[in-house]
């Protein structure tokens, strides 16, 4: 009986060795695919790679009334300043 239970350790014990060493493998590849997708690819007319420029922060619209004085956009009379 002591040789039916030692291998039957052994066949789990090589089991979780797998199923480990198939997560680390499977998160290597991920991590290793990820990098090349995050990195922006500009290029300039001949096709030479630039660095890329800075994306400029969205400007918020400000509006004026009739009378001069700062009002929500949208609201009768209201014009962009």
């Amino acid at each position: 009986m002591p040789i039916t239970r030692s291998i039957a350790k052994s066949s789990l014990v090589q089991e979780m060795v797998m199923k480990a060493l198939s997560f680390i493998v499977a998160a290597a590849l991920a991590v290793s695919t990820a990098a090349p997708l995050a990195a922006a690819p500009c290029r300039d007319a001949k096709g030479k790679f630039i660095k890329c420029p800075e994306k400029a922060p969205a400007k918020k619209q400000v509006c004026k009334d009739a009378k001069g004085k700062f009002a929500k956009c949208g609201t009768p009379g209201a014009k962009p300043a």
